[in-house]
């Protein structure tokens, strides 16, 4: 008997039990559709999280008063002052940076008419928009005359300005009030959603000069020097990117007065090295969440092994009767080897589409997650399935090759 006809014989058995392939076939469905859909999720996840670092700016690095641990961990420190900022913008001291936007933000209370919301407000440099590529929807954003006169002006985003002003009013012109200091809107930012840093949406942004001595005065060292939260740097091209890293973590140890076997109070994060961080980070989450959807195609194989001992047992006259006419034992063998692989194919094209679906609908019910259903995931979950088909159906297959024809005959 060729494969062919192999094929044919197991079709017309299954065909035969309808429903009892049917309930087979549920564990592999079920198998490979959690494969699809929880690798599916997980690649999601992974280009959604690369998409939010890139377009926080191109050839970034990060500086942050942060003092990382041995453990890796860390805890803000007091460290990151805004003459720090001023000394790396200083083509001297780092000659391959592009633009440097200093952040000083905080809490504050912001008011317009009898509209009132508590927001993060954030004292930014003119550069802060060209380096996180923001979009002004009204308006303008903020200029270096704002930051020389100390201007009470703000921008602000788009959350923040639908819940001021609720479209009942044009935003750019208008007055509000940061912590009762009144400040002219002078630009609406186009929505930008979540990042990996948050989202900005809802900010209101001011000149860091205003914010120094106006917004939040106290945020100062014991030497008097303003504080800043975090520091965008902008380098002039991605091969200089460690070079720079380098630059900046000199400078500011020999600022900070740092000795040679002392910690950093402050850390350079690289863009690059963000998004290869987190890429394997979620590159493991995806691995686990597709070795979890494997132990459902396990299960599905240990049903298929159990049905098809319960099917050589129902058939064993059969058996002695194809062996008594000329069947060979290979032939008993491939027949109910294919038997299991039919099912476990026919499972798993199920299980595909099911799991496609799946992975769609979760598109659809999350705004800012997009699932990537790979050719990759739909191989490896087809070639799993044919594997659990093949090593759980072939010890009944061998079962009923082995068994004597006599006695199958005899077999009620």
């Amino acid at each position: 008997m060729d494969l062919i006809d192999s094929v044919r014989v197991a079709t017309g058995a299954l065909n035969a039990n309808k429903m009892r392939s049917s309930l087979t076939m549920l564990g592999i469905i079920i198998g490979v559709a959690a494969v699809i859909a929880l690798l599916s999720i997980g690649q999601g996840v992974q280009q959604t999280v690369t998409e939010q670092i890139q377009s926080a700016g191109s050839n970034l690095l990060f500086i942050l008063p942060v003092q990382m641990g041995e453990g890796g961990g860390g805890g803000f420190t007091e460290s990151l002052t805004y003459d720090d900022v001023e000394a790396i913008g200083d083509s001297r001291n780092v000659p391959d940076v592009a633009a440097v936007a200093p952040v000083m933000q905080g809490s504050g209370q912001v008011t317009h008419r009898s509209e009132e919301m508590r927001t993060t407000v954030a004292g930014v440099s003119p550069e802060y928009g060209m380096v996180r590529n923001l979009e002004v929807a009204y308006g303008r954003f903020l200029t270096s005359q704002d930051m020389d006169r100390r201007a009470r002006v703000a921008v602000l985003g788009s959350e923040a300005a639908e819940e001021l002003f609720n479209n009942s009013a044009y935003p750019v012109g208008q007055t509000i009030k940061i912590n009762r200091i009144p400040f002219r809107v002078i630009g609406v930012l186009e929505e930008k959603g979540v990042g990996f840093m948050g989202s900005e949406d809802g900010y209101i942004f001011v000149p860091i000069s205003t914010a120094q001595v106006r917004v939040f005065p106290q945020q100062r060292n014991l030497a008097g020097q303003f504080l800043v939260t975090t520091t965008y740097v902008q380098v002039t091209s991605e091969d200089r990117m460690d070079a720079v890293t380098e630059e900046i973590n000199e400078l500011l140890r020999r600022r900070h007065d740092i000795a040679f076997q002392d910690d950093d109070d402050f850390s350079v994060i690289n863009q690059a090295d963000l998004v290869e961080i987190l890429a394997e980070v979620t590159g493991i989450l995806t691995l686990f969440l597709g070795a979890v959807a494997g132990i459902s195609l396990l299960v599905g194989g240990i049903g298929i092994m159990n049905i098809m001992l319960v099917s050589v047992t129902e058939r064993t006259r059969e058996i002695g009767i194809r062996k008594a006419v000329g069947a060979k034992r290979r032939d008993i063998l491939l027949q109910f080897l294919v038997e299991a692989m039919v099912l476990s194919l026919l499972g798993g094209a199920v299980g595909i589409l099911l799991g496609y679906g799946i992975s769609q609908g979760v598109s659809r019910l999350s705004e800012d997650l997009v699932t990537v259903v790979s050719v990759n995931s739909i191989v490896l979950a087809t070639t799993f399935s044919l594997v659990v088909g093949v090593v759980f159906g072939l010890y009944p297959a061998l079962r009923a090759a082995r068994l004597n024809p006599i006695d199958a005959l005899r077999y009620e």
